[in-house]
C-alpha cells in the first residue's frame, strides 16, 4: 500500500465546494424563519438618546425591531462573555446598553419575512445620539500609550539581555527607523453569517461562520445562560477567515438573541461594510535599531512596537522579539505599547505579530547590509544563530541555512548587482530583495473519535474546523494510512460542537495536533482489531501483540511474516462485531529545552516604471522549512496564498480612517485594494527537507502562517534595490516613490 501521508492529494471536499454541494452558514434551510438586518451606529463614541422604530415596524412584512431596550436577558458579568482567546478587558456586548464604543457598532436588529424587507426597514429606524469626543488616530495617541507586560501576550514578550542601549551607542555601524503598517482587513469571500434553527422543543441549532464551534457554543451558553445540550453550533465549511473567525462575532449573538426573543428561526448576514467593524490587523509603528561591527556581527538589537487597541480590551501580539529567535546578538531589548482608540478591538490576522514585526526587522537588516556594503544574504549568514537566544535553547530543528541556499539558487541571487538602480530592462528598474521568515510550531490538545464499521469504512470525527486549509484532506490521508484503508473509505466529520473536543483552528497548530490524535485513536482501534483476530475461530493471530502487526490494504498483517494476514472485514464478520469506536487525544509532551519554529527564506523581484513609479512583483521564490509535509499539494496552496497576501501587504492593502468621524472610509472590496491575478507574477515554492524527531512523532509543523512572514519585507527591500528609495511605511504606492 503506497503511503498516503506525504502524497500530493487533491482535496476530498473539493467537489462539494465547486459544485455547490457544500453548505455555508447563510445557506442552511430555516423553514418559517425570519431575516435580520443590522442597524449600526454612525458615531464613534457617545450614547443612544432615543430610538424610534415606528416607521420600520409599519413596513409590511416586518416582525419586530430589537434593541438594548427590549432584548431578552443577557449575562451581565464580564466573565460570562469570555471566550477562549479573549484579550484582557471587558469584551464587547452587542445590545448591552446605550453606550457607543465605535462607529459601525450594532444598535438595532430588524426582523422581517425576507432580507430585502428587513434591509429597507432598517433604513427607517430613527436613532438620536449624543456624541462625545473620540480618538482614532494612532500617531496622535502615541504619547498616551501604555506599556503592556509580557504576561498579557498570547506569545510572551522576551526578557532583555545585555545592555542594548550602551551596545548600540558603541556600535561602529548603526541603523534605526520607524516602520509603519496600517490597519488591514481580512475580507474573506464568505460574509459573516449565522442561521439559528429554533426547534420545536426550544433547542437551538446555530449554523455559524467560525473557526471554533465549541468556543462559540461556550460563549453563547454563557451569554444566554443555556446548557450545552440546549444549543449546538455547526460549521462544516468556512469560506475564508484567517483570524477573523477565531472569536465569536456579534452577528451570532444577535441571531441567537432574536431566535430566543421571537421563538422562531432567524438568519443574520452582515454586509461587507458591516464586516469592517468586526475586527482587523492593528496598525503598528515598529521602531527597530540595529548596531553591528564592521564585519557584520550584530552587537545590539532594540525593537519597540506601538500598536492600537480598543477602549475596552487590551489586544496585543508579539511583534518585537522575533530577532532573538533568528539572529545572534548578546544585547537586545524589546518593548510593546498600546494606544487606546475608539475603534473595535483588533484581532489576529495571518501570522499576527510576525507579519508586522518581522517586516520591520528584515527591512532594518537590509538597511544594515547596505550600510555595511555587505550582501543581505551574507549578513544573515553571519548573524545566524543555532539557538533561540530569547530562551537560550536550541531548536527542535532549524533548516534555515538550507532555505537560504536553495532559495538563492532557484532565484539566481548570485547574479544580483548590489548597487541600487543598477539593474534595468528598458524603462523598468529591476530590484531583487530577500528576507527571512519565522513562526511558531505549536501543538494543542485535540480529541478524535474513530468509528470503524464492519464494511471496512471508517468515520473520523473532531470538532475542529476547516477554513480552507485542507484539514478534511490531511485528516483523511492520515486516518486512511494508519487504518490501512483506501482514502475513499474514510469519512471526516468536522465543525460540530457535539463532536470530540478541539480548540479554535488558528496559529498553524491544527495539522500537527489533529494528526497526532488520529494516530492515538487509530492505535486503539488496531488494538481492538488484533484482540478480535486473536479470538476469532481458527485464528492464526493468537500469539501476536498489537505492536507486532500493521494495518495495510484493508488487512491486519504480521510484521514478522507478511503471509500471516486477514481482511479487517472478515475478522469483524467472524467475531460478529459491527463497529469499533475509540476516542483519543493529542499527547503533548512538555519540552522546555527546545524552541519550536518554522522558518523560511523569501526572494522577490520587482519591476518599477522609472517614470511613473508603478511597481510590479514579477517573481517570488520562497523556501520553507516546516518539518514533514503531509500533503505537498495543499501545502503549496497554503504558501501561495500567504505569498499573495504578502504582496497585498507590501503594495496594496490599507484601511483608511476618517478621523473626523472615526470611521473606516474604504469599507468595501472596491476601494480596499487587494492583489488580483494581474498583480501576481511567478511564485515558486520550495519545501526544504527538515527531519524533526523531537517536535512530535510525525515531525509535522504548521504552514498556515509562515507563508506570509517576510514577503512584504522582501518586496520592500527589492523596491529599494530597484529605485534607491527606502519606503518604510506600507503599502508602498507610486506616490511614495515620486
Amino acid at each position: 500500500m503506497a503511503s498516503l501521508i506525504g502524497a500530493p492529494t487533491s482535496r476530498v471536499d473539493g467537489r462539494a465546494k465547486v459544485t455547490g454541494e457544500a453548505t455555508y452558514a447563510a445557506e442552511f434551510n430555516a423553514p418559517g424563519g425570519l431575516y435580520g438586518a443590522v442597524v449600526t451606529s454612525p458615531i464613534a463614541r457617545g450614547r443612544i438618546e432615543r430610538i424610534d422604530a415606528n416607521l420600520a415596524l409599519g413596513v409590511e412584512g416586518v416582525f419586530d425591531v430589537l434593541t438594548h431596550q427590549n432584548r431578552p436577558p443577557m449575562a451581565d458579568a464580564d466573565a460570562a462573555y469570555a471566550d477562549d482567546i479573549a484579550p484582557p478587558g471587558s469584551p464587547f456586548r452587542p445590545f448591552y446598553n446605550d453606550r457607543i464604543l465605535f462607529s459601525g457598532q450594532p444598535v438595532a436588529l430588524v426582523l422581517a419575512r425576507d432580507w430585502e424587507t428587513a434591509r429597507f426597514a432598517a433604513s427607517q429606524v430613527r436613532i438620536d445620539y449624543r456624541k462625545e469626543p473620540h480618538a482614532t488616530d494612532l500617531l496622535r495617541q502615541r504619547n498616551e500609550a501604555f506599556t503592556l507586560s509580557g504576561d498579557a501576550f498570547a506569545m510572551s514578550l522576551a526578557k532583555p539581555r545585555g545592555d542594548a542601549a550602551q551596545a548600540l551607542a558603541r556600535s561602529p555601524v548603526r541603523r534605526e527607523g520607524d516602520y509603519f503598517i496600517p490597519v488591514e482587513h481580512h475580507n474573506p469571500m464568505e460574509l459573516f453569517a449565522s442561521t439559528v434553527i429554533h426547534e420545536d422543543d426550544g433547542k437551538l441549532v446555530v449554523h455559524d461562520k467560525t473557526q471554533g464551534v465549541q468556543n462559540v457554543q461556550r460563549y453563547l451558553c454563557n451569554v444566554f445562560r443555556l446548557k450545552p445540550e440546549e444549543l449546538r453550533v455547526v460549521s462544516p465549511f468556512v469560506g475564508g477567515a484567517f483570524g477573523l473567525g477565531l472569536r465569536p462575532q456579534y452577528q451570532v449573538a444577535l441571531a441567537v438573541l432574536a431566535a430566543l426573543a421571537v421563538k422562531r428561526s432567524v438568519r443574520v448576514v452582515l454586509t461587507r461594510q458591516q464586516m469592517f467593524a468586526l475586527s482587523f490587523r492593528p496598525a503598528t509603528v515598529e521602531t527597530v535599531a540595529l548596531g553591528a561591527a564592521v564585519d557584520g556581527a550584530l552587537q545590539a538589537v532594540t525593537h519597540r512596537a506601538l500598536a492600537m487597541t480598543s477602549q475596552y480590551e487590551s489586544f496585543a501580539r508579539n511583534d518585537s522579539t522575533w530577532s532573538g529567535a533568528l539572529y545572534k546578538c548578546d544585547n537586545a531589548s524589546y518593548a510593546h505599547r498600546l494606544a487606546r482608540l475608539d475603534l473595535p478591538t483588533p484581532c489576529d490576522m495571518r501570522a499576527p505579530g510576525a507579519a508586522t514585526g518581522v517586516y520591520a526587522l528584515e527591512c532594518a537588516m537590509d538597511e544594515l547590509a547596505v550600510a555595511l556594503k555587505l550582501d543581505p544574504l551574507e549578513l544573515r549568514y553571519r548573524a545566524y544563530s543555532d539557538l533561540d537566544q530569547n530562551e537560550g535553547i536550541p531548536f527542535t530543528s532549524k533548516a534555515l541555512r538550507d532555505c537560504y541556499r536553495q532559495g538563492a539558487e532557484a532565484f539566481g541571487w548570485a547574479r544580483r548587482n548590489p548597487e541600487p538602480r543598477s539593474m534595468r530592462d528598458g524603462g523598468e528598474l529591476i530590484g531583487w530583495g530577500m528576507a527571512t521568515g519565522i513562526w511558531e510550531a505549536l501543538q494543542m490538545k485535540f480529541s478524535v473519535r474513530i468509528a470503524l464499521s464492519a464494511d471496512g469504512k471508517a468515520e473520523v470525527a473532531c470538532a475542529t474546523s476547516d477554513i480552507g486549509t485542507g484539514t478534511y484532506t490531511i485528516m483523511s490521508q492520515a486516518a486512511a494510512e494508519m487504518l490501512g484503508l483506501p482514502l475513499e473509505n474514510v469519512t471526516i466529520k468536522l465543525g460540530d460542537s457535539t463532536l470530540p473536543q478541539a480548540p479554535v483552528e488558528g496559529g498553524s497548530w491544527t495539522a500537527a495536533s489533529v494528526v497526532d490524535a488520529i494516530a492515538h485513536a487509530a492505535d486503539a482501534v488496531k488494538s481492538d482489531l488484533v484482540e478480535l483476530a486473536r479470538r476469532a475461530p481458527g485464528s492464526n493471530f493468537a500469539e501476536l501483540k498489537p505492536e507486532e502487526v500493521s494495518l495495510a490494504d484493508g488487512r491486519i498483517v504480521s510484521k514478522r511474516d507478511a503471509s500471516l494476514s486477514a481482511r479487517i472485514t472478515d475478522v469483524m464478520a467472524r467475531t460478529g462485531v459491527e463497529r469499533i469506536e475509540r476516542e483519543r487525544a493529542t499527547e503533548i509532551k512538555r519540552d522546555d529545552k527546545h524552541a519550536r519554529n518554522t522558518h523560511s527564506a523569501v526572494f522577490a523581484e520587482v519591476r518599477v516604471d522609472d517614470q511613473l513609479g508603478v511597481i510590479r512583483v514579477t517573481r517570488v521564490v520562497t523556501a520553507i522549512a516546516a518539518g514533514r509535509i503531509l500533503n505537498p499539494k495543499t501545502a503549496r496552496s497554503q504558501i501561495l496564498g500567504g505569498v499573495v497576501w504578502g504582496i497585498g501587504m507590501a503594495l496594496h492593502e490599507e484601511t483608511l480612517i476618517d478621523h473626523n468621524f472615526g470611521r473606516f472610509m474604504n469599507a468595501n472590496i472596491a476601494e480596499y485594494h487587494m492583489p488580483t491575478n494581474a498583480d501576481v507574477g511567478d511564485i515558486e515554492v520550495i519545501f526544504v527537507d527538515e527531519r524533526d524527531e523531537l517536535i512530535n512523532p510525525f515531525g509535522v509543523k504548521g504552514l498556515g502562517e509562515i507563508g506570509i512572514v517576510g514577503v512584504a519585507a522582501a518586496i520592500a527591500n527589492a523596491v529599494y534595490h530597484a529605485t534607491g528609495k527606502r519606503v518604510r511605511d506600507l503599502p508602498i504606492t507610486l506616490d511614495k516613490l515620486n
